[in-house]
Protein backbone atom coordinates (compact mmCIF):
# COMPACT_ATOMS: atom_id res chain seq x y z
CA UNK A 1 0.00 0.00 0.00
CA UNK A 2 2.99 2.34 0.27
CA UNK A 3 2.97 3.20 -3.45
CA UNK A 4 -0.79 3.95 -3.73
CA UNK A 5 -0.75 6.04 -0.55
CA UNK A 6 2.29 7.96 -1.76
CA UNK A 7 0.62 8.74 -5.08
CA UNK A 8 -2.53 9.77 -3.25
CA UNK A 9 -0.46 12.26 -1.28
CA UNK A 10 1.18 13.57 -4.45
CA UNK A 11 -2.26 13.91 -6.03
CA UNK A 12 -3.42 15.91 -3.01
CA UNK A 13 -0.54 18.39 -3.22
CA UNK A 14 -0.85 18.76 -7.00
CA UNK A 15 -4.52 19.69 -6.62
CA UNK A 16 -4.06 21.95 -3.58
CA UNK A 17 -1.23 23.89 -5.18
CA UNK A 18 -3.16 24.85 -8.28
CA UNK A 19 -6.55 25.15 -6.55
CA UNK A 20 -6.36 28.90 -5.87
CA UNK A 21 -5.39 29.55 -9.50
CA UNK A 22 -8.36 27.51 -10.71
CA UNK A 23 -10.74 29.44 -8.44
CA UNK A 24 -9.41 32.76 -9.76
CA UNK A 25 -9.82 31.58 -13.36
CA UNK A 26 -13.40 30.42 -12.76
CA UNK A 27 -14.23 33.75 -11.15
CA UNK A 28 -12.56 35.67 -13.98
CA UNK A 29 -14.76 33.89 -16.53
CA UNK A 30 -17.87 34.27 -14.32
CA UNK A 31 -18.41 30.53 -14.05
CA UNK A 32 -20.53 30.74 -10.93
CA UNK A 33 -23.23 28.41 -9.65
CA UNK A 34 -26.88 29.25 -10.34
CA UNK A 35 -29.07 28.26 -7.37
CA UNK A 36 -32.63 27.15 -8.14
CA UNK A 37 -35.36 29.23 -6.52
CA UNK A 38 -37.12 26.14 -5.13
CA UNK A 39 -34.13 25.20 -2.97
CA UNK A 40 -34.05 26.24 0.72
CA UNK A 41 -33.61 29.99 1.19
CA UNK A 42 -30.27 29.57 2.96
CA UNK A 43 -28.81 28.18 -0.30
CA UNK A 44 -29.32 31.47 -2.14
CA UNK A 45 -26.16 32.92 -0.57
CA UNK A 46 -24.19 30.37 -2.61
CA UNK A 47 -25.21 31.95 -5.90
CA UNK A 48 -22.14 32.89 -7.92
CA UNK A 49 -19.74 30.54 -6.12
CA UNK A 50 -17.35 29.12 -8.75
CA UNK A 51 -18.46 25.76 -10.09
CA UNK A 52 -16.80 23.19 -12.40
CA UNK A 53 -14.43 22.46 -9.49
CA UNK A 54 -14.32 18.86 -10.65
CA UNK A 55 -11.47 20.02 -12.89
CA UNK A 56 -9.35 20.27 -9.73
CA UNK A 57 -9.95 16.55 -9.13
CA UNK A 58 -9.67 15.26 -12.68
CA UNK A 59 -6.45 17.00 -13.74
CA UNK A 60 -4.03 15.56 -11.12
CA UNK A 61 -5.60 12.10 -11.43
CA UNK A 62 -5.18 12.14 -15.21
CA UNK A 63 -1.62 13.53 -15.04
CA UNK A 64 -0.48 10.81 -12.63
CA UNK A 65 -2.31 8.00 -14.43
CA UNK A 66 -1.02 9.02 -17.86
CA UNK A 67 2.52 9.35 -16.51
CA UNK A 68 2.37 5.84 -15.05
CA UNK A 69 0.97 4.39 -18.25
CA UNK A 70 3.77 6.00 -20.25
CA UNK A 71 6.20 4.35 -17.84
CA UNK A 72 4.37 1.06 -18.42
CA UNK A 73 4.68 1.39 -22.18
CA UNK A 74 8.41 1.99 -21.76
CA UNK A 75 8.74 -1.32 -19.99
CA UNK A 76 8.07 -0.38 -16.39
CA UNK A 77 5.19 -2.38 -14.87
CA UNK A 78 4.05 0.28 -12.41
CA UNK A 79 0.48 0.14 -13.61
CA UNK A 80 -1.75 -1.99 -15.82
CA UNK A 81 -2.98 -0.79 -19.18
CA UNK A 82 -6.53 -1.76 -18.21
CA UNK A 83 -6.60 1.35 -16.02
CA UNK A 84 -7.15 3.24 -19.27
CA UNK A 85 -10.84 2.23 -19.02
CA UNK A 86 -11.62 4.09 -15.75
CA UNK A 87 -9.35 6.91 -16.86
CA UNK A 88 -11.23 7.20 -20.16
CA UNK A 89 -14.51 7.07 -18.26
CA UNK A 90 -13.41 9.97 -16.10
CA UNK A 91 -12.47 12.01 -19.17
CA UNK A 92 -15.64 11.50 -21.25
CA UNK A 93 -18.07 11.92 -18.35
CA UNK A 94 -16.07 14.92 -17.14
CA UNK A 95 -16.45 16.52 -20.57
CA UNK A 96 -20.19 15.78 -20.57
CA UNK A 97 -20.46 17.32 -17.10
CA UNK A 98 -18.48 20.40 -18.17
CA UNK A 99 -20.79 20.90 -21.13
CA UNK A 100 -23.78 20.59 -18.79
CA UNK A 101 -22.25 23.10 -16.34
CA UNK A 102 -21.59 25.61 -19.10
CA UNK A 103 -25.12 25.18 -20.44
CA UNK A 104 -26.45 25.87 -16.96
CA UNK A 105 -24.41 29.05 -16.62
CA UNK A 106 -24.52 30.58 -20.10
CA UNK A 107 -26.99 28.51 -22.09
CA UNK A 108 -30.68 29.07 -22.74
CA UNK A 109 -31.61 26.99 -19.67
CA UNK A 110 -29.65 28.93 -17.03
CA UNK A 111 -29.64 27.14 -13.70
CA UNK A 112 -30.78 23.88 -15.32
CA UNK A 113 -28.18 22.93 -17.92
CA UNK A 114 -28.86 20.27 -20.52
CA UNK A 115 -32.34 18.86 -20.89
CA UNK A 116 -32.61 15.72 -18.72
CA UNK A 117 -33.54 13.56 -21.71
CA UNK A 118 -30.55 14.75 -23.75
CA UNK A 119 -28.16 14.25 -20.86
CA UNK A 120 -29.53 10.77 -20.18
CA UNK A 121 -29.10 9.78 -23.83
CA UNK A 122 -25.47 10.91 -23.79
CA UNK A 123 -24.84 9.11 -20.50
CA UNK A 124 -26.40 5.93 -21.85
CA UNK A 125 -24.39 6.03 -25.08
CA UNK A 126 -21.10 6.59 -23.25
CA UNK A 127 -21.95 3.95 -20.64
CA UNK A 128 -22.71 1.39 -23.36
CA UNK A 129 -19.34 1.95 -25.02
CA UNK A 130 -17.58 1.62 -21.65
CA UNK A 131 -19.56 -1.54 -20.81
CA UNK A 132 -18.51 -3.08 -24.13
CA UNK A 133 -14.88 -2.20 -23.35
CA UNK A 134 -15.14 -3.86 -19.95
CA UNK A 135 -16.76 -6.99 -21.38
CA UNK A 136 -14.83 -7.52 -24.58
CA UNK A 137 -11.66 -5.57 -23.81
CA UNK A 138 -11.03 -6.68 -20.22
CA UNK A 139 -13.01 -9.94 -20.46
CA UNK A 140 -15.25 -9.06 -17.51
CA UNK A 141 -18.44 -11.09 -17.49
CA UNK A 142 -19.20 -12.17 -13.93
CA UNK A 143 -20.41 -11.00 -10.55
CA UNK A 144 -19.07 -11.76 -7.07
CA UNK A 145 -21.61 -12.65 -4.42
CA UNK A 146 -20.64 -12.46 -0.72
CA UNK A 147 -20.20 -15.88 0.98
CA UNK A 148 -19.88 -17.61 -2.44
CA UNK A 149 -16.20 -18.43 -3.17
CA UNK A 150 -16.43 -18.26 -6.97
CA UNK A 151 -17.75 -15.52 -9.20
CA UNK A 152 -20.94 -16.17 -11.16
CA UNK A 153 -20.64 -15.66 -14.95
CA UNK A 154 -23.57 -13.82 -16.56
CA UNK A 155 -22.28 -13.75 -20.12
CA UNK A 156 -23.43 -11.07 -22.51
CA UNK A 157 -25.96 -9.79 -19.97
CA UNK A 158 -22.96 -8.15 -18.32
CA UNK A 159 -23.06 -5.36 -20.93
CA UNK A 160 -26.54 -3.92 -20.20
CA UNK A 161 -26.07 -4.45 -16.46
CA UNK A 162 -22.74 -2.62 -16.50
CA UNK A 163 -24.19 0.24 -18.56
CA UNK A 164 -27.09 0.56 -16.10
CA UNK A 165 -24.71 0.63 -13.12
CA UNK A 166 -22.58 3.35 -14.74
CA UNK A 167 -25.51 5.61 -15.64
CA UNK A 168 -27.20 5.09 -12.27
CA UNK A 169 -24.13 5.88 -10.19
CA UNK A 170 -23.25 8.87 -12.36
CA UNK A 171 -26.67 10.40 -11.68
CA UNK A 172 -26.66 9.34 -8.03
CA UNK A 173 -23.42 11.20 -7.26
CA UNK A 174 -24.72 14.20 -9.20
CA UNK A 175 -27.87 14.30 -7.05
CA UNK A 176 -25.75 14.06 -3.89
CA UNK A 177 -23.72 17.11 -4.88
CA UNK A 178 -25.96 19.68 -3.22
CA UNK A 179 -24.27 20.60 0.07
CA UNK A 180 -20.74 21.73 0.87
CA UNK A 181 -18.41 18.69 1.15
CA UNK A 182 -21.20 16.10 0.92
CA UNK A 183 -20.40 14.54 -2.45
CA UNK A 184 -16.66 14.96 -1.90
CA UNK A 185 -16.53 13.12 1.41
CA UNK A 186 -18.85 10.29 0.37
CA UNK A 187 -16.99 9.80 -2.92
CA UNK A 188 -13.61 9.75 -1.14
CA UNK A 189 -14.91 7.09 1.27
CA UNK A 190 -16.31 4.97 -1.56
CA UNK A 191 -13.11 5.11 -3.64
CA UNK A 192 -11.02 4.29 -0.57
CA UNK A 193 -13.23 1.28 0.18
CA UNK A 194 -12.94 -0.06 -3.35
CA UNK A 195 -9.21 0.65 -3.22
CA UNK A 196 -9.03 -1.69 -0.22
CA UNK A 197 -11.12 -4.31 -2.06
CA UNK A 198 -8.81 -4.07 -5.08
CA UNK A 199 -5.80 -4.40 -2.77
CA UNK A 200 -7.23 -7.59 -1.27
CA UNK A 201 -7.65 -8.92 -4.82
CA UNK A 202 -4.10 -8.05 -5.81
CA UNK A 203 -5.19 -5.51 -8.45
CA UNK A 204 -2.30 -3.15 -7.73
CA UNK A 205 -2.98 -0.81 -10.67
CA UNK A 206 -6.57 -0.31 -9.54
CA UNK A 207 -5.47 0.36 -5.97
CA UNK A 208 -3.14 3.09 -7.25
CA UNK A 209 -5.92 4.67 -9.29
CA UNK A 210 -8.42 4.64 -6.41
CA UNK A 211 -6.09 6.29 -3.94
CA UNK A 212 -4.95 8.83 -6.51
CA UNK A 213 -8.60 9.83 -6.82
CA UNK A 214 -8.95 9.92 -3.01
CA UNK A 215 -5.97 12.28 -2.74
CA UNK A 216 -7.43 14.64 -5.35
CA UNK A 217 -10.81 14.54 -3.61
CA UNK A 218 -9.25 15.47 -0.27
CA UNK A 219 -7.59 18.45 -1.95
CA UNK A 220 -10.94 19.50 -3.42
CA UNK A 221 -12.49 19.25 0.05
CA UNK A 222 -9.88 21.75 1.28
CA UNK A 223 -11.68 24.37 -0.82
CA UNK A 224 -15.17 22.86 -0.64
CA UNK A 225 -15.38 22.89 3.17
CA UNK A 226 -18.31 24.93 4.47
CA UNK A 227 -18.66 27.72 3.45
CA UNK A 228 -17.42 26.47 0.09
CA UNK A 229 -15.08 28.51 -2.10
CA UNK A 230 -15.67 26.10 -4.97
CA UNK A 231 -18.34 23.64 -6.14
CA UNK A 232 -17.74 20.32 -7.84
CA UNK A 233 -20.38 20.80 -10.50
CA UNK A 234 -21.45 18.15 -12.99
CA UNK A 235 -17.87 18.21 -14.28
CA UNK A 236 -16.82 16.35 -11.15
CA UNK A 237 -20.03 14.62 -10.08
CA UNK A 238 -20.80 12.84 -13.36
CA UNK A 239 -17.16 11.83 -13.81
CA UNK A 240 -16.75 10.53 -10.25
CA UNK A 241 -20.01 8.59 -10.27
CA UNK A 242 -19.32 6.85 -13.57
CA UNK A 243 -15.70 6.14 -12.62
CA UNK A 244 -16.71 4.71 -9.24
CA UNK A 245 -19.10 2.37 -11.04
CA UNK A 246 -16.34 1.23 -13.40
CA UNK A 247 -13.99 0.60 -10.47
CA UNK A 248 -16.68 -1.48 -8.77
CA UNK A 249 -17.27 -3.44 -11.98
CA UNK A 250 -13.54 -4.10 -12.36
CA UNK A 251 -13.36 -5.60 -8.88
CA UNK A 252 -16.35 -7.82 -9.62
CA UNK A 253 -17.88 -6.62 -6.34
CA UNK A 254 -20.44 -4.35 -7.97
CA UNK A 255 -23.32 -5.89 -6.00
CA UNK A 256 -21.79 -4.14 -2.98
CA UNK A 257 -21.95 -0.74 -4.69
CA UNK A 258 -25.41 0.11 -3.27
CA UNK A 259 -23.93 -0.51 0.20
CA UNK A 260 -20.52 1.13 -0.23
CA UNK A 261 -22.25 3.99 -2.05
CA UNK A 262 -25.20 3.98 0.37
CA UNK A 263 -25.57 7.78 0.54
CA UNK A 264 -25.60 8.07 -3.26
CA UNK A 265 -28.22 5.36 -3.58
CA UNK A 266 -30.39 6.89 -0.85
CA UNK A 267 -30.25 10.31 -2.52
CA UNK A 268 -31.20 8.90 -5.93
CA UNK A 269 -33.91 6.66 -4.46
CA UNK A 270 -35.49 9.62 -2.66
CA UNK A 271 -35.88 11.44 -5.97
CA UNK A 272 -37.39 8.41 -7.70
CA UNK A 273 -39.80 7.81 -4.81
CA UNK A 274 -40.77 11.49 -4.61
CA UNK A 275 -41.51 11.82 -8.33
CA UNK A 276 -43.37 8.49 -8.56
CA UNK A 277 -45.50 9.17 -5.48
CA UNK A 278 -46.22 12.75 -6.60
CA UNK A 279 -47.54 11.50 -9.96
CA UNK A 280 -49.43 8.57 -8.44
CA UNK A 281 -51.21 10.66 -5.80
CA UNK A 282 -51.53 13.74 -8.05
CA UNK A 283 -49.66 16.14 -5.83
CA UNK A 284 -48.73 14.45 -2.54
CA UNK A 285 -45.12 14.05 -1.37
CA UNK A 286 -43.21 11.53 0.72
CA UNK A 287 -40.35 13.93 1.54
CA UNK A 288 -40.45 17.64 2.23
CA UNK A 289 -38.06 18.01 -0.69
CA UNK A 290 -35.81 15.70 -2.70
CA UNK A 291 -32.95 14.75 -2.88
CA UNK A 292 -32.81 13.43 0.67
CA UNK A 293 -30.34 15.98 2.06
CA UNK A 294 -32.84 18.78 1.36
CA UNK A 295 -35.52 16.88 3.31
CA UNK A 296 -33.33 16.81 6.41
CA UNK A 297 -32.43 20.48 5.99
CA UNK A 298 -36.13 21.35 5.99
CA UNK A 299 -36.55 19.22 9.11
CA UNK A 300 -34.22 21.66 10.87
CA UNK A 301 -30.80 20.04 10.51
CA UNK A 302 -28.00 22.48 9.71
CA UNK A 303 -25.99 21.94 6.54
CA UNK A 304 -23.00 20.83 8.59
CA UNK A 305 -25.10 18.32 10.55
CA UNK A 306 -26.50 16.78 7.36
CA UNK A 307 -23.06 16.47 5.78
CA UNK A 308 -21.35 14.98 8.83
CA UNK A 309 -24.14 12.51 9.56
CA UNK A 310 -24.38 11.43 5.93
CA UNK A 311 -20.65 10.80 5.52
CA UNK A 312 -20.58 8.94 8.83
CA UNK A 313 -23.36 6.71 7.50
CA UNK A 314 -21.34 6.29 4.31
CA UNK A 315 -18.23 5.36 6.29
CA UNK A 316 -20.06 2.73 8.32
CA UNK A 317 -21.68 1.30 5.18
CA UNK A 318 -18.28 1.18 3.50
CA UNK A 319 -16.80 -0.75 6.42
CA UNK A 320 -19.60 -3.30 6.18
CA UNK A 321 -19.08 -3.49 2.42
CA UNK A 322 -15.39 -4.33 2.82
CA UNK A 323 -16.26 -6.95 5.42
CA UNK A 324 -18.73 -8.59 3.01
CA UNK A 325 -16.12 -8.55 0.25
CA UNK A 326 -13.90 -10.66 2.52
CA UNK A 327 -16.52 -13.37 2.96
Amino acid sequence: MAWPLTLGTISFFLAVIWGPLLIRLLKAYSLGKQIRIEEPTRHQVKTGTPTMGGIMILVPVLIITVALNIANLLGNTLIGRSILVPMGTMVVFGLLGAFDDLAGIRGKRKGDGLRPRDKFLWQSALALVIALALHYGLDLRSVAIPTIPRTIPIGVFYVPVAAFVIVSMSNAVNLTDGLDSLAGWTAAIAFACYGVVAYLQGQSYLVVFCFTVVGALLAFLWFNAHPAELFMGDTGALALGATLAVVALMTGQWLLLPLIGLVFVAEAASVVIQVAYFKWTKGKRVFKMAPLHLHFELLGWSETQVVQRFWLAGLLAGMVGIALALL
